[in-house]
């Protein structure tokens, strides 16, 4: 089963070359032709699932959950309107401006086929300070974590080239009704999000224990 949402396409690709001179952070990702994706090794330390793209905090970013991360330009454009400034593609940090698809209202484990490659929705992003000097908005990460669209992370399941101008088709559905939206309210500390996303069992065991941990920390004692 595959479904095509009229207009869903990859508006931009975008990397942070790795390289003398580049900044240390990878945030600061410009437009490339194409990137070629492929899942790294699962640990955070294993680097980026996007060739050529630079990862500057390993201790929180990179491997097979964070393989690649997607934004859409209509939340790009959403926060360009309400700070007044232009926002280019990339500028989020992203490997992937999407156009034309909710991304947030995606569950979690849906497939993806862009271009060449078969991505699956994986976990929530996790505003950071190297967000925050990067935006330099005061109180940035309460506002973009109030807002709730945080774009997705995804691992790679088949490896491959993708292109501005592709089109993204979801393939197949996860068979529960969690998404991102619900799913990074649960990260940022929502318990009735926390209860469904432990209920669904659907992220890796990692990211499910910790949710299971603060939820039995905080019930009541007998």
């Amino acid at each position: 089963m595959s479904e095509h949402f009229t207009g869903a396409v990859v508006l931009s690709t975008n990397i942070s070359p790795v390289g003398p001179g580049q900044p240390r952070t990878g945030i600061h990702k410009t437009p490339h032709e194409s990137i070629e994706v492929f899942e790294p090794g699962p640990h955070y330390g294993a680097g980026s699932g996007v060739r050529g793209d630079l990862v500057g905090n390993s201790k929180h970013h990179g491997g097979a959950q964070k393989a690649v991360y997607a934004y859409s330009r209509e939340e790009l454009d959403h926060w360009a309107q309400a700070l007044g400034r232009e926002l280019p593609n990339g500028y989020f940090g992203e490997n992937l401006t999407t156009q034309g698809i909710d991304l947030e209202r995606l569950l979690i484990n849906q497939q993806l086929a862009i271009g060449e490659a078969l991505l699956e929705v994986s976990i929530p992003r996790s505003p950071c300070r190297t967000f925050a000097v990067h935006m330099d908005e005061r109180g940035w990460v309460r506002r973009f974590t109030e807002h709730g669209r945080c774009g997705i992370y995804l691992r790679v399941i088949e490896p491959g080239t993708i292109r501005p101008g592709d089109q993204i088709e979801l393939i197949g559905r996860p068979g529960h009704e969690v998404d991102m939206l619900t799913t990074f309210a649960a990260a940022m500390g929502d318990d009735a999000a926390s209860e469904r996303v432990v209920a669904a069992a659907c992220l890796p065991e990692m990211y499910h224990q910790r949710h299971v941990d603060r939820l039995a920390a905080r019930a009541p004692r007998a």
